[in-house]
């Protein structure tokens, strides 16, 4: 029994093996709670100063408009310069504007307006920042472990999300969002100090490409070359688009339809944030990624939304967020990991510019389109918007890739019996 559980361990945590990605593990642990702590807060003071689920939408798609705009150029970038030394001025540069935001808030002078300025500069850091550190993941670990460390980024990004919403809610409802934002700023110095304590000579960099015209143009040529890329890049645009407003929705949902507080709102992200650990710790063990899971996973999460939205009770609407939580995550790492193992390393940096590019720049889009459906029709239509766009698209998805596939077999079949006529 024991030997069964060392072993199942050695197999779900076995890129903590290597040191540099151990520090980078840990300070990403310290980093994220704060990360989440700051969400939620943000969230709520929006709410609390303006009253308004389309404001919170408005703040949300500001964080992730220069992402729209900017974000291919973010993977052009991660591509051109070293990847540690470019995390370490995004990160500084995000550890800063959350000091900012404390400050602001704790002196009382915090205005909306302020707290839109703070997410949109936010935005434009995470432009950079977002494909540089998904691509540094293979110069940590190699291409061996990938598919492990993608599953456990994301299970210590969820296992902050158990402690973050958390704590937000107790400070929220003790001493104001203020403390959280502060806190968030002094927890950037443990991903700043893993960073600074890696050993170069122990990574595996990928080539750096010399500046040079029409690099975006290829890179955009390269994925569009390859199914194994557009396809899941497409379904993540739809799902992170619309499926992904949890921040509008959930607080909606505390405040409007079951009628409670931040502490509620905090509760709902932990049982989301259950869920998704359990689901990145079984996808650490997953040998291969298809895109049949995948689209089957965005189905299922997208169904599921329905479902949640079309409950009225406050005790089966919790246990479908850890449902929610578990599909949605599985989706998440499949998506990621089969686009970065099936991407060159010298256009990796492009390839994850594109793909957070479509899974966080389409919030600009979906976040006040799904706040404005919240704030006229309600939450749960709101929900069910987002979830039924979301299997649409898998729906649609699956449909091309059956029909592409069926077209290759009638090809083969036909040179086969051309060969053999000949």
């Amino acid at each position: 029994m024991t030997a069964g559980i060392g072993s199942w361990a050695a197999g779900t945590f076995r890129s903590l093996r290597v040191r540099n990605y151990r520090l980078f593990a840990a300070g990403q642990i310290v980093s994220n709670t704060g990360t989440w702590m700051q969400r939620i807060a943000q969230d709520w003071l929006v709410l609390s100063l303006t009253n308004s689920s389309t404001a919170v939408g408005i703040t949300t798609a500001l964080q992730f408009l220069p992402m729209l705009l900017f974000g291919l150029w973010g993977g052009v970038l991660a591509d051109r310069y070293p990847k540690r030394r470019t995390l370490i001025a995004t990160q500084s540069t995000m550890g800063l504007l959350a000091a900012a935001l404390a400050v602001l808030t704790l002196t009382g002078t915090v205005r909306v307006g302020y707290v839109y300025l703070i997410a949109l500069l936010l935005g434009f850091a995470t432009v950079v920042d977002n494909p540089t550190r998904q691509s540094f993941v293979t110069e940590m670990v190699g291409e061996a472990d990938l598919r492990n460390a993608v599953s456990l980024n994301s299970a210590i990004f969820q296992s902050a999300r158990l402690v973050g919403p958390a704590v937000a809610g107790v400070l929220i409802n003790a001493v104001g969002p203020g403390w959280a934002f502060g806190l968030n700023a002094v927890s950037f110095g443990g991903v700043l100090t893993g960073l600074l304590l890696m050993r170069p000579r122990e990574l595996f960099p990928a080539p750096t490409v010399s500046r040079a015209k029409g690099q975006l143009r290829d890179g955009l040529r390269y994925i569009a070359s390859r199914k194994e890329l557009i396809w899941p890049i497409v379904l993540v645009g739809f799902v992170g688009t619309f499926g992904y407003n949890w921040p509008i929705v959930l607080s909606a949902f505390a405040k409007n339809v079951f009628h409670h507080g931040a502490g509620t709102y905090g509760v709902f992200n932990t049982l989301m944030a259950v869920g998704s650990l359990a689901g990145a710790l079984l996808a650490a063990r997953r040998a291969t990624s298809r895109l049949r899971l995948l689209v089957g996973a965005a189905a299922g999460f997208g169904a599921l939304e329905v479902l949640a939205a079309l409950t009225p009770w406050y005790y089966v609407f919790g246990p479908l967020l850890l449902v929610l939580g578990l599909v949605g995550l599985t989706f998440n790492t499949t998506a990621n990991a089969t686009v970065q193992l099936a991407a060159a390393p010298e256009m990796r940096g492009r390839v994850m510019g594109v793909y957070m590019l479509v899974f966080t720049g389409g919030t600009p889009i979906g976040g006040p389109l799904v706040g404005w459906v919240t704030e006229h029709y309600g939450a749960r239509v709101g929900l069910a918007f987002g979830g039924t766009v979301a299997a649409l698209a898998a729906a649609v998805i699956a449909g091309i890739l059956y029909l592409s596939r069926r077209y290759r077999s009638v090809g083969l079949v036909r040179e086969r019996i051309a060969g053999h006529r000949a």
